[in-house]
């Protein structure tokens, strides 16, 4: 049974001005930055941000509390071979940035999937927002839930009241302020999520007399390793997963995912944006070793009397709150400072949702709806009013959702499994398009379909992790623990597992790219050795090196607000009797 400490009043004030503090920057927003009329203002900041903002929201859109009590609970449990990762987030910075960034900023589109129905058409971009849409809802359920879901067993704070604390407040300086609100509310919940973090590392260096006596206990209990070099896919974690497929999952999010491009357009130009993001890399970075080392800190106090084997916490989750609990508790004020920051990631993730779902919304449905009917665009005025209802009722279904987690029983992993395996089949949905001049829509919506299929398949059947040896030699009435322990294990033969299902989880995006990737590709070569067309395409859709290419082939840049493509070699073909289709 998990220790409880009731919270004392300044636990509570720190919460509250915490909560308070997102609240009066929506409202001061709403007042200062004029009525927000048009999308620009409301999505976009009106594209005038700072680099510094941007970085640190870049940073804290996916930094969600899951992140902060895993990585903890991670480097407890498998020890540090985790923060290999951050190598591969600095590889693939420079691929997101230089390739996939500049087609966003050509296109200058709201929604990131409108770039699909330009390069291959309505079906592809209908496919694509869905699943973002789908992906996103489910994860801010699970973002809002599971840290109530800890901070209720550990606290006593109550799953409702954590729910509808962060979820109203969320969706208030959301729906209220827009994308400037949310970017700074980003910047000062994420300083509050360092704050969170050092205060664990701070009272353990204090407790253990030194960072070295931390990383002692750890180095002797098998925690310090970084050199598992192995390439074999179904090692859980080794350079090769890490940089791999911890790449493709940091791409799949920096480099294509609506949340980020969005922030991306909130700067006046691409080198700007460029700027922000690697910014956003040593910001990341040092969250994520920060948070990976108070997974030691942790362990140099458990070493020899593991609370998840002694039932003190049900799961390896809980971990960094207990810690608080049992060490700091009797400190006024502090508990309440680290579930502040526990508070502050949650609001983060979901505020970054909420507008980004909202703009997916009305840009990829309700305006193609409406031009369907009405043959008429809708004004920005009543496009600035919809966004802020939308973001309001996706704020409803997010609180919707965290409740309904709690009935979810195993589709809580799998609905976290969702986010991961989406990710990468879009990523090869986006590469077909900007890398490949072969692809067509046809072929590519196949592909993510058998991408998202075989990564989902790959993550449902994949096998259990199994961690380090866990000790409780130093607990009281160690023979006793050790002997209920010894009991509890079943004596059931161990399930024999496909080796696809033993792969490491970090390759499930990669493999969803793959096959993404390579079956777009050969269904449209299939397809196009049978089509009479000749395909002319925009080269402002292709990654600067392919475009570059297109244009000295064509002769002269196509223009994109009226698609006026008279080029030499198309005057040629047209002249024969082709036909030409834009792309």
């Amino acid at each position: 049974m998990a220790k409880q400490i009731s919270f004392g009043v300044w636990d509570y004030v720190v919460i509250a001005i915490v909560l308070a503090t997102s609240s009066i920057i929506g409202i001061y927003f709403r007042c200062t930055g004029g009525k927000q009329k048009t999308t620009k203002e409301y999505l976009l900041a009106d594209k005038n941000m700072s680099i510094t903002p941007v970085a640190f929201s870049l940073m804290a859109s996916f930094m969600s509390a899951i992140t902060l009590l895993g990585v903890s609970s991670e480097n407890y449990s498998f020890g540090l071979q985790f923060i290999v990762i951050n190598i591969s987030y600095g590889i693939f910075t420079f691929i997101a940035a230089y390739l996939y960034l500049p087609v966003f900023f050509k296109l200058q589109a709201t929604s990131a999937y409108e770039y699909l129905e330009k390069r291959f058409g309505k079906t592809a971009r209908l496919a694509a927002s869905l699943s973002y849409t789908l992906q996103m809802t489910l994860y801010m359920g699970v973002v809002l839930y599971a840290p109530a879901l800890v901070l209720e067993a550990l606290t006593g704070i109550t799953k409702i009241t954590a729910i509808l604390s962060v979820g109203i407040v969320c969706t208030f300086y959301s729906t209220l302020g827009g994308m400037k609100a949310v970017l700074i509310t980003d910047v000062f919940q994420s300083l509050l999520m360092f704050v969170a973090i050092f205060s664990v590392i701070i009272y353990g260096w204090i407790e253990e007399g030194s960072l070295a006596e931390i990383w002692r206990i750890a180095e002797e209990y098998n925690r310090t390793t970084l050199s598992n070099f192995d390439p074999d896919p179904t090692e859980r974690h080794s350079w090769f997963t890490l940089i791999i497929g911890g790449g493709v999952t940091y791409l799949s999010l920096y480099g294509v995912n609506q949340t980020q491009v969005q922030r991306y357009l909130t700067v006046k130009d691409l080198k700007t944006a460029q700027k922000a993001l690697w910014l956003n890399w040593p910001i990341l970075t040092c969250l994520s070793l920060s948070t990976s080392f108070s997974g030691l800190v942790i362990f140099s106090r458990y070493y020899n009397c593991d609370p998840i084997t002694t039932q003190q916490i049900e799961s390896a989750d809980q971990l960094l709150p207990y810690y608080v609990v049992d060490t700091m508790g009797h400190i006024p004020g502090l508990s309440g400072l680290f579930v502040a920051g526990i508070f502050s990631a949650s609001l983060s993730t979901i505020s970054a949702a909420l507008n980004s779902l909202a703009a997916i919304t009305v840009e990829d449905y309700i305006k193609p709806l409406y031009f369907s009917m009405r043959k008429t665009q809708l004004t920005e005025t009543v496009v600035a009013v919809q966004l802020k209802v939308i973001s309001l009722i996706f704020g409803g279904i997010c609180l919707a959702v965290a409740f309904l987690a709690q009935f979810l029983g195993g589709l809580l992993q799998a609905a976290l499994t969702i986010f991961g395996v989406v990710g990468g089949p879009l990523l090869g949905l986006f590469s077909l398009g900007m890398f490949t001049t072969v692809a067509n829509e046809t072929g590519s919506v196949c592909g993510l379909i058998a991408g998202v299929g075989f990564a989902l398949w790959m993550a449902l059947g994949a096998k259990p992790a199994v961690p380090l040896p866990r000790s409780i030699q130093g607990c009281e009435n160690a023979d006793a623990l050790l002997n209920a322990t010894l009991n509890a294990v079943s004596d059931k033969p161990e399930k024999t597992y496909l080796w696809i299902h033993r792969v490491s989880y970090l390759y499930n995006g990669v493999f969803g790219l793959v096959i993404t990737f390579v079956i777009g590709i050969v269904l449209s070569f299939v397809i196009n050795r049978y089509s009479t067309q000749t395909k002319i395409h925009d080269p402002n859709l292709f990654i600067p090196p392919l475009a570059r290419k297109l244009r000295k082939k064509y002769g002269e840049t196509i223009n994109l607000a009226n698609m006026d493509l008279a080029v030499s070699n198309s005057r040629e073909y047209l002249k024969n009797g082709h036909k030409a289709e834009f792309i």
